[in-house]
């Protein structure tokens, strides 16, 4: 049996983070999910440095769900970085965010995001938009081979 490739959280909002954790369960998504709560760690995480010295190697995650206001680094920063390392080029991102803005959107497709999605700020409908982003990028979504 082989194991699932983690879901990769980037997220400060500690209440975001639990219904996002929440919704992804709900929907019995087999990969486990790894938060951080920053964009220096999603890119420690992500390329097996500083405190995550001990993940050099280690499978991608099969999708890094990314907020853009995060603290030390900001999402779109994060992206940027992931695209101009060969390793983590064609890894899925989605922007998941409350951001409205359209230079956000704009900026985020730019710097190669696979998706934008915006929180939704009712809970229901919250919790409906990430058990479909989970059900979609995990179950249903072909990535590239590693």
């Amino acid at each position: 049996m082989t194991t699932q490739s983690p879901i990769l959280l980037v997220e400060d909002n500690a209440q975001d983070e639990m219904l996002i954790l929440r919704a992804l369960k709900k929907i019995n998504v087999a990969n486990g999910v790894d938060v951080v709560r920053d964009g220096q760690q999603a890119l420690d995480y992500l390329f097996g440095e500083g405190e995550f010295a001990a993940r050099a190697g280690a499978p991608l995650p099969a999708v890094v769900l990314l907020d853009i206001g995060l603290p030390r680094l900001s999402g779109l920063e994060v992206l940027a970085a992931l695209r101009a390392r060969p390793q983590t080029r064609l890894m899925p991102v989605v922007i998941l965010t409350s951001s409205d803005e359209d230079r956000d959107r704009h900026s985020s497709y730019e710097n190669g995001a696979n998706s934008f999605v915006r929180k939704p700020l009712e809970f229901g409908e919250f919790a409906e938009t990430v058990a479909r982003l989970g059900a979609y990028w995990v179950l249903t979504n072909q990535p590239p081979n590693a």
